[in-house]
């Protein structure tokens, strides 16, 4: 896969959603689009989501750290999310809390190095199958195209 490749997306179980893709480019630049909000809220937002904006985005990426997105649909209402970094290290791994309520998963994204690419995994971990279910035909449904959206902006075409 490059960076213009396919998602491999796997339910594992009853409570764990896997998302792998390649990127043509180093762990550290992969890392950076995921740790620095001027290049995260570039990608973050899936296109075919219309009307939907990444308004405001603090992310604190350190263990002990925290994040919080807020999301606009034109109107004054603005959805947040957010959740505390439970591990980072640096060009490796992020694992993150979703606390904004009981049914959040636990994220975990790793980059492993593979001759100049990186192989970014992404997992989440539901409380309950009937969180996966819901996160399945909601916000994980867009997952591949934010990621499509990461490749193109890794690949310098998303200016």
């Amino acid at each position: 896969m490059d960076s213009q490749g396919s998602n491999a997306v796997e339910r594992c179980g009853d409570r764990e959603l896997v998302v792998t893709r390649t990127f043509d480019a180093p762990c550290s630049t992969v890392y950076e689009a995921w740790s620095q909000a001027d290049l995260f809220q570039r990608w973050w937002v899936p296109k075919s989501a219309a009307g939907i904006s990444l308004v405001s985005c603090d992310l604190d990426v350190r263990t002990g750290g925290t994040y919080r997105l807020g999301f606009s649909a034109g109107g004054s209402n603005i959805m947040t999310f957010y959740g505390r970094y439970i591990e980072v290290v640096p060009n490796d791994r992020i694992v993150w809390t979703n606390d904004e309520g009981e049914e959040g998963a636990i994220t975990t994204v790793t980059f492993e190095d593979r001759d100049a690419q990186t192989l970014l995994t992404f997992r989440e971990f539901y409380p309950s199958r009937e969180a996966l279910d819901e996160a399945l035909q909601g916000s994980a449904a867009g997952l591949p195209e934010q990621l499509g959206q990461l490749g193109a902006l890794l690949a310098g075409q998303d200016r």
